[in-house]
């Protein structure tokens, strides 16, 4: 079992930026990937970026990159998602996913937590 817990969202001018946290908790955690994805209204859900948490590999999706940067606190348990040159089409709500790789995939390993709300807008 994993438990993971967002904050961190908000509303944001465009070109503003946010962080936003996850804190994760569970047995052998540090087996996991931790991964963002987010939701915008009538879509589906779209994968961010993600970590392995023992290595603190990076991925990011094309969206992401140059923008966004993924990182963990190994001794708060909580990986963080700091966003900056945002935009209108990242308003969505954010969560929280533990996974892992298979090569170089993420999957799922269907843990979520609740989501958080970024909205970007002037």
């Amino acid at each position: 079992q994993v438990q993971l817990v967002e904050s961190g969202g908000g509303l944001v001018q465009p070109g503003g930026s946010l962080r936003l946290s996850c804190a994760a908790s569970g047995r052998a955690f540090s087996s996991y990937a931790l991964g963002w994805f987010r939701q915008a209204p009538g879509k589906g859900r779209e994968f961010v970026a993600s970590i392995r948490w023992s290595a603190g590999t990076t991925y990011y999706a094309d969206s992401a990159k140059g923008r966004f940067t993924i990182s963990r606190d190994n001794a708060k348990n909580t990986v963080y998602l700091q966003m900056n040159s945002l935009k209108p089409e990242d308003t969505a709500v954010y969560f929280c996913n533990a996974g892992y790789y298979n090569g170089n995939k993420y999957q799922s390993a269907d843990y979520w937590g609740q989501g958080t709300q970024v909205t970007v807008s002037s």
